[in-house]
């Protein structure tokens, strides 16, 4: 999809090599694929790493990345997803990046985010109408709120705050097939994601439209409405 769009593909493989071993035998500790658009302005980076980032107990599998110019080697901006994302979702978001202009520039508030998902049947929290929302059977959630540790962002307040102070709010989407249940997947957007790409994420997370899978979660499967694939 990416290479679609004209994004180049760099990948960056660092390992083990023993003296005089054969190259098929060495030990791969880090494989990375790094997607960057033509302008150079965000990139997409797949990495499978010995020492995992984990959010929920799940392992990063994508980090998504905007700056403002290339004057700035940093990003203002992150988004993580685990593996089991759904897949359209994440597509959906890069897609959205791609078409704008301005990748770092709000363009909206976070009722959009939270719209997005009503439309789609989803419910608002009773004691967070505002800042979180969830699907009908209680398993995908979506919330804005404090980001977890480790989440990169250009917001220079997030730097300064202090151990008893709470940050620079994010969105946070994740599914727990059951109150205390290990998530199937998380993804993670930094203070500084603009509210009308995650909203573009949680519009094609909640969307009711068919989708094609050759495997389906244990933990959901049952809960799933299965329909013939055309």
């Amino acid at each position: 999809m990416l290479a679609g769009l004209g994004w180049t593909s760099l990948t960056i493989v660092r390992g083990r090599h023993e003296p005089d071993a054969e190259a098929e035998d060495r030990q791969v500790l880090r494989s990375t694929v790094l997607h960057i658009s033509p302008d150079t302005l965000r990139w997409a980076q797949w990495s499978l790493a010995d020492e995992p980032f984990l959010l929920g107990d799940r392992p990063v599998a994508w980090q998504v990345s905007a700056r403002a110019d290339t004057s700035s080697p940093l990003a203002a901006w992150s988004a993580y997803f685990t593996p089991d994302v759904p897949g359209e979702a994440v597509a959906d978001f890069l897609v959205a990046l791609d078409a704008r202009d301005q990748p770092t520039v709000p363009l909206a508030g976070p009722d959009q985010v939270l719209d997005a998902v009503a439309a789609h049947g989803w419910l608002r929290a009773a004691d967070q109408p505002h800042a979180a929302a969830m699907d009908p059977a209680f398993t995908s959630h979506l919330s804005l709120g404090e980001v977890p540790p480790l989440i990169q962002d250009g917001d220079l307040h997030a730097l300064a705050t202090g151990a008893d102070e709470a940050g620079p709010a994010g969105w946070q989407a994740w599914s727990e097939p059951a109150p205390g249940a290990p998530y199937l997947w998380a993804a993670s957007f930094g203070p500084s994601v603009p509210h009308s790409l995650v909203a573009v994420f949680a519009a094609s997370l909640s969307s009711t439209a068919p989708v094609l899978r050759r495997v389906l979660p244990e933990a959901t499967a049952g809960r799933l409405l299965r329909m013939p694939a055309s």
